[in-house]
């Protein structure tokens, strides 16, 4: 067959450890025998990411934003064994969160759903997408050890020659001592972004934090959200028939726990890194898990939900079998293709990625799996557990049967 021509590059961010394994094998297996493509490649794996003091995961941003479409591999974020490991000039941050500052975007996180395997949480019987805000908080905090006693203050010194100082609090021994922001206008993004997903998708949107206890950062979140969705939402969602509130992040916790799913539940940074992370493993599997970041603007970052599988990469390098599950890194592919098509008008990339996510769906239902799956799947479910190359090529076999 003719492969699928696209006219606009996508933006490629590869990665670290065994997810960059299973990169190639995904473009080699269920892409590039099938589609004509064009990327704009940027190696966002710890080692260049340390040669080019960082430099490359911004210019893999800013691609981003010129080209509106960017998939990327799951990347290290380098703490202390790592610095060791790899023999690093710096600690790097994360590059995740440095693509999220500079894109101001809102990652949406939302499980694969399949018959043979059913959400811990009996009652889940839809998806819940958790909206993570991307900008900022602990990710962007400033941190240091407290030696000894002292006073600790937060001091602030305006353009305009405002101060304000307030003791933090006054030492009596050694401690830790951390500060972190955010801003309006990134907060004014976050609930754009929201309101304007849930729209596209016809879900409620739930939104929870804890102003109760942070009165002044909390509750920032909140009273943006509430003005913006009164002011220019409000009419569209009820004329869609959907419906947002905010409670406190204990309260949202428990209605989810209690809820049947099929909503949005948009979270702050942190709250949605951990709750995301809950949601896909009651589902099922981090690594059945779709994220994509969306900017303002309109530009779209898709990745796996998941790390790096280190455990595996180290199993691979000795030469050992390694049943690694690619569903998640294969719908970031799927994902950027589809957008790519509907960006560019291009039906047959829209297709294509329909056509590999059914395929992929349709291998999991058929019993085919990865070893994490197995051990999940409903009583009376035949599975059988193979290795990362042999799924992959069983997803292909459908794949081709489809197109």
């Amino acid at each position: 067959m003719e492969k699928i021509k696209m006219t606009t590059p996508l933006v490629e961010m590869d990665g670290d450890e065994m997810t960059r394994i299973l990169w190639k094998m995904i473009k080699d297996e269920l892409i590039l025998p099938f589609v004509d493509l064009k990327t704009e490649y940027y190696d966002l794996g710890l080692p260049e990411r340390d040669k080019t003091n960082d430099q490359v995961t911004i210019d893999s941003a800013n691609a981003t934003k010129k080209y509106g479409v960017a998939v990327k591999c799951a990347t290290i974020t380098p703490n202390a064994q790592r610095m060791t490991e790899y023999n690093l000039h710096e600690m790097w941050k994360s590059p995740n969160g440095t693509i999220r500052a500079i894109l101001d975007g809102t990652v949406f996180r939302a499980p694969i759903m399949i018959d043979a395997i059913k959400p811990v949480v009996k009652n889940w019987v839809a998806p819940i997408t958790i909206a993570r805000h991307a900008y900022g908080d602990v990710y962007k905090n400033t941190e240091f050890r407290i030696p000894g006693p002292g006073s600790a203050k937060l001091c602030f010194k305006g353009a305009d020659g405002t101060e304000m100082e307030q003791t933090i609090y006054d030492f009596e021994c050694a401690g830790v001592l951390q500060g972190q922001y955010n801003k309006d206008t990134s907060i004014r993004s976050f609930a754009h972004s929201c309101f304007k997903y849930a729209l596209s998708t016809k879900q409620d949107l739930w939104f929870a934090t804890k102003d109760t206890i942070s009165k002044k950062y909390d509750h920032t979140f909140k009273d943006i959200f509430q003005e913006i969705y009164d002011n220019e939402y409000k009419t569209q969602f009820e004329e869609a028939g959907i419906t947002y509130f905010y409670t406190l992040i204990d309260d949202a916790v428990a209605r989810v726990i209690r809820s049947k799913g099929g909503y949005i539940w948009a979270c702050k940074n942190y709250d949605g890194d951990v709750m995301s992370d809950m949601v896909s493993t009651a589902f099922g599997s981090l690594a059945m898990m779709t994220s994509v970041l969306v900017s303002p603007e309109g530009n779209y970052e898709y990745e796996a939900a998941h790390g790096t599988v280190t455990r595996h990469y180290y199993k691979y390098l000795a030469g050992e079998e390694t049943s690694t599950n690619p569903m998640a890194t294969i719908y970031a592919w799927s994902g950027a293709l589809r957008k790519r098509g509907e960006m560019d008008k291009l039906n047959d990339l829209v297709s294509f990625a329909d056509k590999l996510e059914v395929s992929c769906i349709q291998t999991l239902n058929d019993g085919i799996m990865t070893k994490d799956l197995v051990g999940l799947v409903e009583p009376g479910f035949k599975a059988v557990a193979v290795n990362s190359s042999d799924f992959i090529r069983a997803i292909r076999e459908r794949l081709e049967k489809a197109l």
